[in-house]
């Protein structure tokens, strides 16, 4: 039976910079790589919102990639 192994994992964090000529939203990511991958969601919200609130724009979402070997 094959098995996936946790290898990386990564942040992700998407921000809404502006609006474009037809009134939507315009949004630009930051990663940040090496993410512990014991981590849990909760403290991944916990750091994005600090990190966040170094950027002048307002946070929309944040995503955890997780990358697998499968064996």
């Amino acid at each position: 039976m094959a098995q996936a192994m946790l290898i990386s994992s990564r942040l992700n964090l998407v921000f809404e910079t502006g609006m474009n000529d037809k009134g939507e939203p315009i949004f630009k990511g930051k990663s940040y790589a090496n993410v512990r991958k014991e981590a849990t969601a909760d403290q991944l919200h916990q750091a994005a919102t600090a990190l966040s609130g170094l950027s002048a724009y307002p946070l929309s979402s944040v995503q955890r990639t997780d990358q697998h070997d499968i064996v």
